[in-house]
């Protein structure tokens, strides 16, 4: 417990005794992880701007000096990797189809989650807030950047229908992505038909 105060005594120490707004590393990561932690924890409905300050041994103005609201924290959290990383990257097995397929059963398995609602609302939220982060949103998911949609999609480039020099792959990723925020606000899931129905519209009819 000792230990405990004292480390979030430096913590405090670093975030107050700068000057303007210049983030202190310690004191940023110690706010991220709380509040993953609280999110997990107790879910997004929960989730405090209170509880997070305390939990990281900061003050609250520290928090609202980097951040507007809980969401941006959370959706700051997803798009460093914190959250979720391993979910949002497209697999590459060589199979196109079977990738896109394992791709959506994973972000439906997030989606229904207890924290699912919570993230997908954060994201939303701070995506409308702040255009970077929208951007930022769009790049980890489905820009060119590894694990992205896009370039999974590049990568099957001459193996389907639709997926032919030339392409649209941007267009077709952003396409998916919008599919998956609609369910996501509707607070519907994909079933094995629906995701079926998505790979086709991506990739074109399966060859005879």
């Amino acid at each position: 417990m000792a230990a405990n105060s004292r480390g979030a005594a430096t913590l405090r120490s670093a975030a107050t005794s700068r000057s303007g707004p210049v983030r202190s590393e310690a004191a940023r990561q110690a706010i991220l992880q709380a509040a993953i932690e609280i999110l997990a924890e107790r879910g997004y409905d929960h989730l405090a701007i209170e509880g997070i300050a305390a939990r990281a041994g900061v003050g609250k103005q520290t928090i609202y000096r980097w951040w507007k609201s809980k969401s941006a924290i959370i959706a700051e959290a997803l798009l460093e990797g914190m959250i979720l990383r391993e979910r949002l990257d497209v697999p590459n097995t060589g199979d196109i189809r079977r990738d896109l397929t394992s791709w959506f059963r994973a972000i439906t398995e997030v989606l229904l989650s207890p924290q699912g609602e919570g993230l997908a609302r954060s994201l939303i939220a701070a995506a409308t807030d702040n255009a970077d982060v929208a951007q930022r949103l769009r790049d980890t998911i489905a820009g060119s950047g590894s694990g992205a949609l896009s370039a999974r999609l590049t990568a099957a480039i001459g193996s389907e229908p639709n997926l032919q020099p030339g392409a649209p792959v941007d267009d077709i990723a952003e396409a998916l992505v919008g599919a998956l925020l609609l369910r996501a606000l509707s607070r519907s899931s994909l079933d094995e038909a629906a995701i079926s129905a998505l790979v086709t519209v991506a990739v074109g009819p399966r060859p005879e």
